[in-house]
């Protein structure tokens, strides 16, 4: 996947696309990317900007005690030993 950098953003556009990327609970790429979509005719899953389904079929499938023993699992890798990083 490109990527690209605009340069020269003036405040009055940087503003609008901060708010409209508010109200939209997008990140501020992801507005740009859907803003360029929109404006050429790019809709559907061909944009790849919504990847809320994409693991869809995986959520919700764990039972609480199966959910319970991964949080276990992963305990040790929730802290730091400091006398690693000397």
């Amino acid at each position: 996947m490109k990527s690209l950098t605009i340069h020269g953003i003036d405040e009055i556009l940087d503003r609008k696309l901060k708010v409209l990327s508010r109200k939209e609970n997008l990140s501020l790429n992801r507005t740009i990317k859907k803003i360029l979509c929109d404006s050429f005719g790019i809709s559907g899953k061909a944009n790849r900007l919504d990847h809320s389904d994409d693991f869809a079929e995986f959520l919700g499938k764990w039972k609480e005690n199966e959910a319970d023993e991964m949080r276990k699992s992963l305990e040790f890798s929730r802290s730091v030993n400091m006398e690693d990083w000397k």
